[in-house]
């Protein structure tokens, strides 16, 4: 062959290429184009009318605040079957829209009082206003009688840390009174725990459970607004009152006999009493090495309880796959609140507006949206609204252990809790970033949207842990808590983190949470727009999403899929 025809076969080669190439593009184009066109009318369903309408009919007066196993727990589950209903989505629990879960509920006598004994005297704290507490297990009463206090620091036992706050100790009977959050965010020192973000060990709930574990009768965390991120407000609206638990085989009877917290100067005045300084164990305590302070007290407290037993529910329904119906990707939030409290003068009612009647709106607007496509994703899409999320994460935890749909062929969770009333972010947040393979999706679509993804930007408020997501993670299911941005574009990022940080003060748990019609909800459109083509995407996808290496969630999914695959 001569140097000419070679050359002329090689030009020709890549005139080839070149066409491909450019195929190729045209291609992906077009199916960009593709994409798009077929889920306009879908995205173009979601609108601020409509989140509005729901928003403000879950969060009106006429739902009683949402309490579970209440009038208004008929009324919104009621309400939510009827919404899928009309959309033509299948109930999710065999023939039923609803998975029924058998609860306890205890409410505590509030006249019940704190004492604390020296040698000398006894000290005395009020219900509610110095303390508050409540027994998990299901009996009328439950008592302490003299039972010698010791203060163990932030009461976490995590070995990967190094760090053991009871070796060496002996609780079983004693009291035991702890610190919330976790050394690291205590320190801010990045090479301690997870330095300022919260890890599992700063939650009210591992400190409960620990305390148990290790046989002590009674747990008090010492509350403090910052590390605790929620202000007394909020211990005293949602620790007392019916408390709702769901009931182990043997009554909780493993649980201690009491679960509580302290205000700061009710836990000043006991560090005072035995003659420490409560700020200066708080500093020790936060230091490796920290070793158990008995305290030289005794606890007295009798918990007088109601007792009765009761029924709430998840309410789940889903859209089948058009080819692998047995995958399935989830849409959540939860459906209650605290119901009403007629203790209180004046608004009796926890309306819940933002926590989170916006969130369970939002379900049945993506609902609605994925009807609109004219033919159904690859996958199951599931919409499941769960009950007790403000109980400890009961509804998600009950169905988290009690599937209806296979956990190996779960492939993502997608949690909605509190939407942005704030208006158009340039970002969005991700509780749980870095966590998982979905925050390549998020990023992707954000991207596409012309906007930024972010972590938590309070990540000592532990959010991963407080919200429904959780269980399913705990479970080995990729899951993930995309919240609304902090980077307003009308106002900048420190305006909406001052006005997220007002909300918390003043309305989160109080009957202050109302609808309002002032809202901005622009943002939270296009935030459930972007989750819409999040849950497209996983649902047409043929991979699973996995945990990244290092995360505490990925051998429960490796070993829950290998199991599958038998």
């Amino acid at each position: 062959m001569n140097k000419a025809s070679k050359r002329t076969r090689i030009l020709s080669f890549l005139s080839i290429g070149a066409v491909l190439a450019l195929i190729g593009l045209g291609f992906f184009g077009c199916a960009k184009e593709s994409e798009e066109k077929r889920l306009q009318p879908a995205l173009s369903s979601i609108t601020a009318e409509d989140l509005s309408q729901d928003t403000k009919t879950l969060a009106s007066d006429e739902f009683e605040g949402r309490g579970l196993a209440s009038e208004g727990e008929t009324k919104t589950i009621n309400f939510l079957r009827d919404e899928f209903q009309k959309l033509g989505l299948r109930p999710g629990n065999g023939q039923s829209y609803f998975q029924e879960i058998p609860m306890v509920v205890s409410t505590a006598d509030p006249t019940a009082r704190l004492e604390v004994k020296t040698d000398r005297k006894i000290i005395s704290f009020a219900y509610k206003e110095e303390f508050v507490a409540r027994t998990q297990r299901v009996v009328e009463a439950s008592a302490l009688a003299d039972s010698e206090m010791v203060f163990a620091g932030y009461g976490i036992v995590a070995p990967e840390y190094n760090w053991n706050d009871y070796e060496g100790l002996d609780v079983r009977g004693k009291t035991v009174v702890v610190l919330v959050n976790d050394p690291g965010y205590a320190t801010q020192d990045p090479a301690l725990f997870t330095g300022r973000s919260m890890t599992y060990y700063g939650r009210w709930t591992y400190k409960y459970e620990e305390a148990a574990r290790q046989g002590a009768a009674a747990v008090f965390i010492v509350h403090e607004t910052e590390p605790a991120a929620y202000p007394w407000g909020v211990v005293q609206n949602g620790w007392t009152g019916p408390q709702f638990n769901l009931v182990s085989e043997d009554n909780n009877m493993s649980r201690c006999a009491a679960d509580g917290w302290l205000h700061l100067e009710a836990a000043r005045k006991i560090f005072e009493t035995a003659g420490l300084n409560y700020d200066e164990l708080k500093v020790t305590a936060a230091k490796r090495g920290f070793k158990a302070v008995p305290l030289g007290l005794k606890a007295s407290l009798t918990l007088k309880n109601t007792i009765r037993n009761v029924t709430s529910n998840n309410v789940i329904s889903f859209l089948p796959g058009s080819e692998r119906p047995d995958e399935y990707v989830f849409y959540m939030a939860h459906w209650d609140h605290f119901g009403k409290n007629q203790a209180l003068e004046g608004d009796q009612i926890f309306n819940g507006a933002v926590d989170n009647a916006t969130g369970t709106a939002a379900l049945i607007e993506l609902a609605e949206a994925f009807k609109k496509l004219k033919h159904p994703p690859l996958r199951s899409i599931v919409f499941l609204a769960v009950t007790g999320e403000e109980q400890g994460l009961i509804g998600s935890g009950y169905y988290a252990t009690h599937p209806i749909f296979p956990t190996a062929k779960t492939a993502a969770v997608i949690n909605m809790d509190a939407l942005n009333i704030y208006g158009r972010m340039r970002d969005i947040t991700v509780v749980g970033y870095g966590f998982s393979d979905l925050d390549q999706y998020i990023e992707a679509t954000a991207t596409e949207d012309g906007r930024t993804v972010n972590p938590d930007p309070t990540p000592e408020k532990g959010s991963y842990f407080r919200s429904d997501h959780f269980p399913f993670a705990k479970q080995g299911i990729p899951a993930v808590y995309p919240s609304g941005g902090t980077d307003s574009i009308a106002h900048g990022k420190e305006w909406t983190l001052a006005q997220k940080e007002n909300y918390t003060t003043e309305k989160y748990h109080k009957p202050a949470d109302e609808f309002d019609p002032n809202w901005d909800l622009s943002g939270a459109i296009e935030d459930l727009r972007l989750l819409f083509k999040v849950g497209y995407r996983l649902a047409m996808d043929t991979a699973f999403p996995n945990w990244k290496e290092g995360t505490p969630y990925k051998a429960k999914r490796d070993a829950d899929i290998a199991a599958a695959r038998q």
